[in-house]
């Protein structure tokens, strides 16, 4: 699979923390069913490997990915659990490298030109601006696109639903990422009608 595929499923690739396992699946399957099947599970709990993993056997139609793969291990313990994609805040040559040599497609995360070059030589040409408020937002992926004219970006950080319209107009933007459509007290008290609803809302963000 080629990450910038991920993108045709959607405006927005939510960017889930998990903190307790029994909230994986159903966590899952309400945005599944608002119709958000490409799914960031990011690497920053001890449950978030057994969350990917469990939600892969458990949800059939969504796309586990796992987010904050930082090093080697991380990528090759994210394809053990299932994970069809990996995420990276920022990109290292050795990561990107064996992501190719075991199958696991990435999308890299990048803040600058250098970095924009350094994936580019390893054959990277869709990444993840991040953070994207923070290194600039708009104006710096506006920026970006003139000497990266080839190059497509999946913002990621500080996005919510009111900006992301914004992001999704420029042309090098794909796809967004963004931790609105799973807020931390909905998570907890297990109200997952709140999350579908949300997540049926991004489906009407592009057209904004």
């Amino acid at each position: 699979m080629d990450t910038l595929t991920l993108a045709s499923h959607g405006p927005v690739i939510p960017v889930i923390v998990i903190n307790r396992l029994e909230e994986a699946v159903p966590l899952a399957r309400a945005l599944v069913e608002g119709g958000v099947r490409v799914l960031e599970v990011t690497l920053r709990t001890p449950v978030a490997l057994a969350a990917m993993e469990a939600i892969a056997k458990a949800v059939p139609e969504a796309i586990v990915g796992a987010g904050t793969v930082r090093n080697v291990a991380d990528a090759r313990a994210a394809l053990d659990a299932g994970c069809r994609f990996a995420v990276s805040p920022g990109y290292l040559h050795d990561v990107g490298v064996a992501c190719r040599s075991i199958g696991l497609p990435l999308l890299p995360g990048v803040a600058t030109g250098s970095e924009v070059m350094q994936a580019n030589a390893d054959g990277y040409q869709f990444l993840k601006f991040f953070p994207a408020t923070a290194a600039g937002g708009i104006p710096m992926l506006k920026a970006l696109a003139g000497p990266f004219h080839d190059v497509r970006f999946c913002p990621t950080g500080g996005i919510t639903a009111e900006t992301a319209p914004q992001f999704l107009a420029l042309p090098n933007v794909a796809v967004c990422g963004g931790s609105w459509l799973t807020p931390a007290d909905a998570v907890e008290a297990g109200d997952w009608a709140r999350i579908t609803e949300l997540a049926r809302a991004t489906s009407r963000l592009r057209l904004a």
